[in-house]
């Protein structure tokens, strides 16, 4: 099942907009953030109102936004996410753009952005606009909205999923090179399955929700689509951090890393028994689920039965719960005051929301505790869990005729996830027979980010061959993602600092072909300085000529030959290239 089943759309004219190929255009000046901003503007104006915009920025702002990151760069200032057009899911604030929640009734202009929204501003991004969204988050169908129904690229009769519906789309259909979306229960997951892209839902914790409208604010995380896993990775990355004004932030946050770890040879990972698998009797996602879990062998994986037993019961504690009061937070206002602007199956979920009585809402966190120890030995006997994302793709008509039973028959491989504090990543897993996108997620325990993007990557490339819905070629996995072997053909050299896998600037090494070799230490003969005028700042490394030195953390890339002299006219003075000597000399 391959994406070439598939018949793509777009205009197979316009230039790919992942990181690889932005950074690349830009490096040799085929293409400047002018050009592309210009060009996305142009883009989605084509493509008319088709409910995944609910505002986008005026051409003359992002042409401002595209001046000044260019003119960023030419100050000196280095910018891992140098002209990159990305969305935003409406319940996320962007200063000076409106924040509505897809509910126009509760719509403000916030004057600062969320955090993690500012990080990827400050990173070089240029926000093109806010996207389309199930009314407050609450929906895995997408198609709750004033705002206009999305449609699925490659079927319109079928849904596109939510609750970050827009967001999804605007990345498959080439619109932007990643979105940002929420994810509560699954809606970080769920459309990027139906979409053909990548979806990202961290680690509760390490990327603020600070400037997020609650939707459950206990289980809320900011999720990533983009085109492909390293790039979903990079951008979490720069998103991550401790953020003491959000009460979910962790302090471990600051040393998660989501870079692709290089995998073992062997690996086992965790499925449901074939008794044990819900897919609504739908047999073309069941079929896809079975291809899915034979590349995952072929790549040397070993399937396992897992029982789902507990996770079932977690995700039913979701809506069938008191968790659902929580979504009283945003939206219980305009409940009691103007019920009339809510759409009518909003109603519905918060009325019964206020059935719920704190009793009930601690009983819940006791079971869920429980429910986290029965899972905890599974984690010692696989690397991660294969599921299907979504048990099937329904039509946007049958959602219309039965809203709260479709949207909840989606959510049965997603809700348990942030209840059980856990980690996700949702790749596309080639096509159905009848042309639609089939999707996966690998799940592992809190703080398997990074592992998991390793066995995704590996994965997405298996089954893949285009990006979303367009004519844009899926890229080669950077060599990081393979199997460590031995670095012939390749140039050794040692990094520190913002190089280190999962920093800002390693990407610098893994769009040329860079492979990462191993991790070290240097000799016992060297000192670190930061360096004054440099942003952000960086470390020189000197060696010491009294002895009185210590080892360095350092990690040894392979460069390919042709890719060395570009990589070394990038680094700034008073930086530059030399020897060093490594801990086993």
């Amino acid at each position: 099942m391959h994406l070439s089943a598939a018949m793509p759309i777009g205009d197979d004219q316009t230039a790919a907009l992942d990181l690889g190929s932005l950074a690349r255009d830009y490096a040799d000046g085929t293409r400047t953030p002018s050009d592309v901003i210009a060009a996305v503007r142009a883009l989605i104006a084509g493509r008319g109102d088709d409910g995944t915009w609910i505002h986008v920025a005026s051409a003359d702002a992002l042409a401002e936004a595209a001046r000044q990151v260019e003119a960023r760069r030419r100050a000196g200032e280095t910018l891992p996410l140098y002209g990159v057009p990305f969305a935003v899911k409406d319940n996320i604030d962007v200063a000076g753009m409106p924040t509505t929640a897809a509910c126009p009734a509760f719509a403000y202009t916030p004057d600062v952005s969320a955090k993690a929204v500012a990080r990827l501003v400050a990173a070089g991004a240029i926000v093109v606009g806010k996207t389309n969204m199930d009314q407050f988050a609450t929906g895995l169908v997408g198609v709750r909205s004033p705002y206009g129904i999305p449609r699925n690229p490659f079927n319109p009769e079928f849904v596109v999923g939510g609750s970050s519906s827009g967001s999804a789309l605007a990345v498959a259909t080439g619109e932007v090179s990643f979105a940002l979306g929420t994810d509560t229960a699954g809606s970080g997951r769920i459309p990027a399955a139906f979409n053909n892209i990548v979806g990202l839902k961290p680690s509760r914790g390490v990327i603020s929700t600070t400037g997020v409208v609650p939707a459950c604010r206990s289980l809320d995380c900011v999720s990533t689509f983009a085109a492909t896993v390293e790039d979903a990775a990079l951008i979490s990355q720069l998103m991550r951090g401790f953020d003491p004004a959000d009460p979910s932030s962790r302090p471990e946050a600051d040393s998660i890393r989501f870079a692709p770890e290089p995998l073992p040879r062997a690996f086992r990972f965790g499925i449901p028994a074939v008794g044990d698998r819900d897919f609504r009797g739908d047999t073309q996602a069941s079929h896809a689920f079975d291809a899915a879990i034979a590349h995952c062998a072929r790549l040397g994986g070993t399937p396992t039965f897992i029982d789902m037993t507990p996770f079932r019961e977690a995700g039913a504690l979701l809506y069938g719960g008191p968790f659902v009061a929580e979504r009283l937070e945003a939206a219980g206002g305009l409940l009691r005051s103007q019920p009339e602007q809510l759409l009518p199956v909003l109603r519905i979920i918060l009325e019964d929301a206020r059935r719920h009585d704190a009793g009930a809402a601690f009983q819940v966190q006791t079971h869920l505790r429980l429910l986290q120890r029965r899972i905890a030995p599974i984690w010692s006997g696989v690397d991660f869990l294969l599921l299907p994302t979504a048990p099937t793709l329904p039509r946007i008509a049958d959602v219309e005729r039965d809203p709260l039973g479709q949207n909840a028959a989606l959510g049965v491989y997603a809700n348990f996830v942030n209840l059980l504090d856990l980690a996700a990543l949702a790749v596309p897993a080639g096509f159905r027979n009848d042309h639609l996108p089939a999707g996966v997620t690998l799940v592992g325990p809190w703080g398997s980010d990074a592992r998991l993007a390793g066995f995704g990557s590996l994965l997405h490339r298996a089954t893949s061959t285009r990006i979303g819905a367009t004519h844009w070629a899926l890229p080669a996995a950077p060599q990081e993602t393979a199997v460590v072997t031995n670095g012939a053909h390749l140039l050794p050299i040692a990094v520190i600092g913002a190089h280190l896998t999962g920093e800002p600037l390693n990407h610098q090494l893994t769009s040329v072909g860079g492979k990462l070799l191993r991790a070290c230490k240097t000799s016992p003969r060297y000192r670190l300085f930061a360096l004054p005028g440099t942003t952000p700042a960086k470390p020189g490394m000197v060696r010491t000529s009294d002895g009185s030195g210590t080892a360095i953390d350092v990690e040894v890339w392979g460069l390919p030959a042709a890719a060395f002299g570009p990589f070394v006219e990038r680094i700034p003075s008073p930086l530059c290239v030399g020897k060093v000597e490594l801990e086993d000399g």
